[in-house]
């Protein structure tokens, strides 16, 4: 894959925009090959191709200022007719400052579209576009039709905001008499309350769906379903099965509308399917955040064991983050608000004492999920208690509240030593 930078309008390419879609297509894993091509370093090519078209006599020289422009056009458009500069049929040469235009043809525009299907547009409608500048830069028009035909682009796949360009950019490859590539314009997608996405809705670019937690893989996955089906089949969890399958002509050529829903669905399932180690580098910001300091070793490799309980709850690395939260060294936990109230309960204390002293005597070969399963059970049948009266207080002392799979996986995560110091810390505070 070639990765081209247009950047004929100067004032709007700067540096920064090009490197924010770099970081981008480098989150997302769009990898491209060769160097990147910068359209401004073409200028001579479209400069020349231009020439070509003056010399065919599809192309001729505008010398209109501004002034006239408007002027020119305030006159056609009440006539409901498209621009034509009065230059472009010659015998009136100007001097000064000139533009090149393009020469509508005569006749019919029609275009096979992949997805739009078949095409029309009346020549008389288009207006004779401006190919180069007054101090010679080419426009985009011309520029994107002379790139894509020297870098061999076969099939031209854009949003269908440009389905008309396509109309004009078919006219330029004609008179070029260049080969036409195969168009297909995608519907655009819409936010979540069905009108055109844009700024309101928040999340544009690839940064701030990474910023927001979503996988590279998750993103891709639900980004090529976004109007496109392929049955049934949601999750895509290899791009080689999605290269497998894919073709325009699963293209819905309706809009397509954002879904946080389905989004979180499909991301909820990478990371449910991500190896191990890949997870954890993608997660390491977001636990970072949550922890407020940077991993140790020691809670690194706790949290990797902890993965299995924390994938099926997460849908986003956010919500990992959030859900792994109980298991960063915080000493002593700060339990307050409603999770302190199973604290101070009656008895509390003694039920806790005694829980601990058990657990005390389980060594750290016996320190298992299992193992602490039973321990747990047969305390609360040798006390004749419901399990909540003595969970309650064991996880509250053990999290301080946040999220947590089942008793026993928090004991078994944390290890012999922090559970039992979390638990002596919390006594003091028990009824």
């Amino acid at each position: 894959m070639c990765l081209r930078i247009e950047d004929t309008d100067i004032k709007r390419s700067t540096p920064e925009a090009t490197q924010a879609i770099m970081d981008g297509l480098a989150w997302l894993g769009v990898a491209h090959d060769g160097d990147i091509v910068l359209q401004s370093q073409n200028q001579a090519a479209h400069t020349a191709a231009a020439h070509a078209l003056l010399e065919r006599g599809a192309a001729f020289k505008c010398y209109l200022t501004p002034e006239e422009i408007e002027a020119e056009r305030e006159k056609l458009r009440s006539a409901g007719t498209a621009f034509r500069s009065p230059f472009r049929d010659g015998g009136n040469d100007g001097d000064g400052p000139y533009v090149v235009r393009f020469r509508v043809p005569d006749g019919q525009t029609r275009i096979s579209d992949a997805v739009q299907g078949d095409v029309v547009w009346e020549n008389e409608n288009f207006d004779d576009l401006v190919l180069l500048r007054t101090d010679g830069t080419p426009t985009y028009m011309l520029a994107v039709v002379v790139d894509d035909h020297d870098m061999g682009i076969t099939h031209v796949i854009r949003g269908d905001d440009h389905l008309i360009n396509a109309g004009r950019q078919q006219q330029l490859y004609q008179s070029l008499k260049w080969d036409v590539p195969n168009w297909a314009h995608v519907p655009l997608i819409h936010g979540p309350d069905g009108k055109k996405l844009s700024k309101r809705h928040g999340a544009l670019g690839a940064e701030a769906y990474r910023d927001m937690g979503y996988l590279p893989s998750g993103l891709r996955n639900y980004l090529v379903k976004l109007g496109w089906a392929h049955g049934d089949q949601e999750i895509f969890l290899d791009d080689s099965d999605i290269a497998a399958v894919f073709s325009l002509d699963g293209i819905n050529s309706a809009p397509a509308r954002l879904d946080f829903d389905k989004m979180d669905h499909i991301n909820a399932q990478h990371i449910a399917n991500i190896e191990a180690d890949r997870l954890l580098i993608y997660a390491k910001p977001f636990l970072e955040i949550e922890a407020g300091a940077p991993l140790s070793d020691k809670i690194s490799t706790r949290i990797r064991a902890a993965l299995p309980t924390l994938r099926p709850r997460s849908k986003t690395l956010v919500e990992l983050a959030t859900n792994a939260a109980y298991l960063f060294d915080a000493r002593p936990l700060d339990i307050s608000g409603k999770t302190a109230k199973s604290l101070r309960r009656e008895g509390t204390a003694s039920l806790v004492r005694a829980l601990t002293s058990r657990l005390e005597s389980l060594e750290d070969a016996k320190w298992t999920a299992d193992t602490l399963q039973t321990v747990l059970s047969d305390f609360v049948a040798d006390q004749e208690i419901g399990f909540g009266k003595i969970g309650a207080p064991v996880r509250a002392a053990l999290t301080a509240g946040a999220p947590s799979p089942d008793l026993h996986d928090v004991l078994a995560l944390l290890g012999r030593s922090e559970v039992l110091a979390r638990l002596d810390d919390a006594i003091p505070l028990m009824g």
